[in-house]
């Protein structure tokens, strides 16, 4: 029984880890892949004005959102379910890397470290 309680833990702290951890992954990759892709746009001078690139950037923000595939979309709600309890803390933050890397670290925090820790403390004390 305490095994089980122990090895259940155990296994919950790297699953929610390991979703946190490729939420993260996949934020940032699409984060860098659109920098790219505008810096690109201002080197060969196809954005002219900043009125006009904040109109595509909006226009194009929101044609990717909708194109994102069921595993991202289902990834980013479930790490947005086990991120819910620092929302206090993020809350005035305007910075979505900011955010998005302290949710990052408490995440790894919480569920990482204080899961695995009592995982352990319950294999070794009962």
């Amino acid at each position: 029984m305490v095994s089980l309680l122990s090895r259940t833990l155990h296994f919950a702290s790297v699953f929610i880890c390991l979703i946190v951890i490729a939420s993260f992954a996949v934020f940032a990759v699409n984060q860098t892949s659109s920098a790219s892709a505008h810096q690109q746009e201002v080197l060969n001078n196809e954005v002219a004005k900043p009125s006009t690139a904040s109109v595509s950037g909006a226009t194009g923000a929101s044609a990717s959102s909708s194109h994102e595939s069921a595993v991202h979309e289902a990834l980013d709600e479930a790490s947005k379910v086990f991120t819910s309890p620092f929302d206090g803390i993020t809350a005035g933050w305007s910075s979505e890397w900011l955010i998005r890397s302290a949710n990052l670290g408490l995440a790894l925090v919480l569920y990482g470290f204080a899961l695995g820790y009592l995982a352990r403390l319950i294999r070794v004390r009962l």
